[in-house]
């Protein structure tokens, strides 16, 4: 691949932008955009903005000469089509989690690069989270882990389509629980192997936006996840009860602290950065072969195996096995 990996962007809304904005801005030793598509008009002037190509079709996008990779920030409903076109025209694919909404959706999609043997990776941005990599980190340390406690807290919803089942494919099982879930595997290095939940709809009329989970992790720990978008305040917070004293952090407000006894201990943190940047970065030598694939597709299809048996459970009011699925 040439020396500047020429990226084209499908889905420039709030969190697509974003990715425009590092491109340009913090990676542009890397990437350079050449080209964008978003359904509003909107789109025509971020291009002009940002010196790239419009493409009002993504399949147009996806199948100029002038892109080498894409970047899919858009709706999950669009992630199956997206892929297939991005499979033919063979070009790797960045895509925002969750990688699918439907567990027989994720496992084609996976399926599909996995035999053509082309790049795949899933926009899993907490790994790169200062707090979630200290967790990670420090875990160890304390010893055998009995139980947890993980939070994901956010403003009620003001985007439209998260309220369109037919759109959005799920609530905040699948677009808030889903950062949790992979977190929680990537600071621990356990599985999920069964899941009881159960999930309220309070001002989304359609879809959930409140869930909380009981979990089983593969080392015995028992767990509860809450996930939300119904208060005006937001927190990601972490409490890990071990053997030898409790493991706290807020991936949000930045806070890592020890407990032994009664007595808090902070712990230090390096200054926090935008996850999509060392995400980039990383991406970026993947592509070029001088790293490995920062995040697999087959890690944000586990992550959506969560969701999808946390939503069977929500409907039987049932544990699920993750291995039944």
């Amino acid at each position: 691949m040439r020396k500047k990996i020429r990226v084209g962007l499908v889905g420039t809304g709030k969190h697509g932008s974003r990715y425009a904005r590092h491109i340009i801005e913090d990676i542009h030793d890397r990437f350079e955009l050449t080209a964008v598509s978003r359904r509003s008009a909107e789109g025509r002037a971020q291009a002009e903005t940002w010196g790239a190509a419009y493409f009002a079709d993504w399949r147009e996008l996806v199948a100029s000469p002038r892109v080498d990779a894409v970047i899919v920030a858009a709706t999950p409903n669009l992630n199956e089509e997206i892929g297939r076109h991005c499979v033919a025209s063979r070009k790797p694919l960045l895509l925002e989690k969750p990688l699918a909404t439907d567990l027989q959706q994720g496992k084609r999609l996976v399926g599909m690069f996995e035999e053509a043997d082309l790049p795949f990776t899933i926009a899993q941005t907490l790994r790169y989270n200062s707090v979630i990599i200290a967790l990670r980190d420090h875990l160890p340390s304390f010893g055998r882990l009995y139980s947890l406690f993980a939070c994901q807290r956010l403003e009620i919803s003001t985007l439209p389509w998260l309220a369109q089942p037919e759109v959005a494919g799920g609530g905040v099982i699948f677009h808030t629980a889903v950062h949790l879930f992979d977190a929680l595997r990537f600071i621990t290095g356990e599985e999920v192997v069964k899941i009881r939940a159960v999930a309220r709809k309070i001002f989304n009329p359609r879809l959930e936006d409140a869930i909380v989970a009981e979990i089983l992790l593969g080392n015995g720990a028992l767990g509860i996840v809450d996930a939300s978008k119904v208060g005006p305040a937001r927190s990601g917070r972490y409490e890990l009860v071990c053997e030898k004293g409790q493991l706290h952090g807020d991936q949000i407000h930045g806070i890592l602290e020890r407990i032994d006894g009664s007595r808090v201990t902070s712990l230090p943190l390096p200054p926090p950065v935008s996850t999509l940047v060392p995400l980039l970065r990383d991406w970026a030598l993947f592509l070029a072969g001088k790293g490995t694939n920062p995040v697999p597709a087959r890690e944000g299809l586990a992550a959506v195996t969560i969701c999808h048996a946390a939503r069977k459970s929500v409907l039987s009011g049932n544990w699920i096995e993750i291995d039944s699925l």
